[in-house]
């Protein structure tokens, strides 16, 4: 049995989900002092950590079963990353679900900065002053607003500064054109146009292309009394230029969550009275913490599976992948996880049609499609590394087509496996927040999330099959969660439910009794 330690403290909503899982053993270590740790992680095949463990060699010496590591959080300063390449460890972090948390925080500081709230809270409520007519600020309508980065944060910021009726530019070299346009946005690839706006905010990871991407020469570009935001990470806007720009007024307000050096307490930036400041608290809501946790236990659940490895940060995939790029490396492994629980025979040629701009990356998608493929035949012994040779091994030929033309969808990913007995053919996509979702199984078409335990029902569309598998699952105390329903033009019907628990031999049998029933798969994601 597969054996999970917590060596941080989670969201209690984690630790239910990771407990609720019977194939797992779950040991919450995180009151165990930091040294007695390592000879408690021999038996360990998953490791979920925050901040304070070091996950480095000596503390993973004796773990010689460990293959995944989940950081329940964004930054991953703590995991030594190329070690756990070495030993053959996937890395895995959380960098979503923080998101709204950091994008309203972002913009809090973008309305502290235009109305000065904490000025006026501090003068009323501490000198017990009533003076109105210190107070008077800007408004966020009207004004042009820069993004740098518009991922996951950056482009939520971007929606919500449009409904204030701002004006947004958005710079960011890695996203399609078409991700801004579409959110009616303007997209620019000339720095100036940044630089030229009332408000410059920043979302981007900290890196050597972002470290000082805001410094001395680009603030003498900005336009007198511009406003800056940072939520994202200490050092992308250089300190010390910040600090004399402040007090020339060149930049009116700064409004700052992070820093270069923290904890920040002695930074010479909180001596300037037109900075805002915070603990670097972006993540800070209790909505967030419970995402960050549930989301951590979901990716060891599926790590563990080998069905995805959500957000890995050492699995090979092409240089400078766009960040709305990612989920899809996640979707199409678990297409290809789906198609082999559907088709179990040996497969003989794989085919992945890519339309819209993912098409860019087929390289990586593919090496995915075959993890997702190969692993609930080979287990351990297929990794991202020699899935393309283990498949040459087999005699799978492999093809992948693009199209320009994604319509009605920005991106679709459609995936065709064959065997000497069948061909199965499921499509997905990603949509906003994440999301993903299988479109299309076998011609039906389809909209539900590949995650948990399906139940596959083909049918001769007649009356009342849906209501006799209903009662056959029933009947065995199977809880359904989801139920989605396609049909074809050859009178068919095609039923995707999702249910709580797995389904035994049995039950199995008993819904393959069912009137007019032309199969039934059984799949686990």
């Amino acid at each position: 049995m597969p054996q999970v330690i917590l060596c941080d403290p989670i969201h209690p909503a984690g630790l239910a989900r990771l407990l609720a899982q019977s194939h797992l053993e779950v040991l919450d270590l995180c009151t165990t002092p930091k040294d007695e740790l390592p000879s408690m992680l021999k038996n360990a095949h998953a490791l979920i950590t925050r901040s304070m463990t070091p996950i480095n060699a000596s503390m993973l010496a004796q773990a010689q079963e460990l293959k995944v590591i989940v950081r329940a959080g964004v930054g991953v300063d703590n995991v030594d990353i190329p070690h756990c390449s070495q030993r053959g460890i996937v890395v895995m972090n959380v960098p979503t679900a923080n998101t709204i948390a950091a994008v309203e925080l972002t913009m809090t500081h973008m309305l502290n900065a235009v109305r000065n709230f904490p000025g006026a809270n501090a003068q009323l409520k501490h000198e017990r002053l009533w003076r109105r007519e210190d107070w008077y600020g800007t408004e966020l309508c009207g004004k042009k607003l820069g993004i740098i980065g518009f991922g996951n944060i950056g482009s939520r910021v971007g929606v919500r500064a449009l409904a204030f009726g701002m004006e947004v530019f958005a710079y960011d070299p890695y996203i399609h054109k078409s991700k801004v346009a579409d959110l009616g946005a303007i997209y620019t690839k000339n720095f100036a146009d940044i630089l030229a706006c009332d408000i410059i905010t920043i979302h981007t990871p900290k890196n050597q292309e972002t470290i000082n991407i805001i410094d001395q020469q680009e603030i003498a570009q900005m336009k007198e009394g511009v406003i800056l935001i940072n939520c994202a990470r200490g050092g992308l806007y250089n300190e010390n230029a910040l600090y004399e720009a402040l007090r020339s007024k060149k930049v009116r307000w700064l409004g700052i969550d992070v820093f270069s050096k923290e904890p920040g307490t002695s930074n010479p930036l909180l001596d300037l009275e037109n900075v805002y400041v915070t603990p670097h608290i972006g993540a800070n809501t209790l909505e967030s913490q419970e995402q960050i946790a549930l989301q951590a236990a979901q990716a060891v659940i599926q790590a563990l599976r080998g069905s995805a490895y959500p957000n890995a940060l050492n699995i090979p995939i092409q240089e400078n992948m766009a960040s709305y790029a990612k989920p899809y490396l996640q979707l199409t492994q678990k297409l290809g996880f789906l198609c082999s629980q559907i088709n179990k025979d040996a497969c003989t040629h794989l085919e992945l049609t890519l339309s819209g701009p993912i098409q860019e990356y087929a390289e990586s998608l593919l090496t995915f499609t075959l993890m997702g493929l190969l692993k609930p035949t080979l287990g351990d012994e297929v990794n991202y590394v020699n899935a393309p040779f283990i498949a040459k091994e087999r005699h799978i030929t492999l093809s992948t087509k693009t199209l320009e033309d994604a319509t009605p969808y920005t991106n679709l990913i459609s995936l065709q496996i064959n065997t000497p007995t069948q061909i199965t053919q499921v499509s997905g996509t990603v949509f906003a927040n994440d999301l993903l979702k299988i479109t299309n199984i076998n011609g039906f078409e389809m909209d539900i999330s590949p995650q948990g335990h399906m139940i596959l029902f083909k049918n001769t569309d007649k009356p009342g099959v849906v209501g006799n598998v209903g009662q056959t699952l029933a009947k065995h105390n199977i809880n359904i969660a989801d139920f989605r329903l396609g049909r074809n033009a050859k009178a068919q019907a095609l039923a995707v439910i999702l249910v709580d628990t797995p389904i035994n031999s049995e039950i199995l049998h008993a819904l393959q009794q069912i009137p007019h029933c032309l199969g039934v798969s059984l799949v686990s994601i």
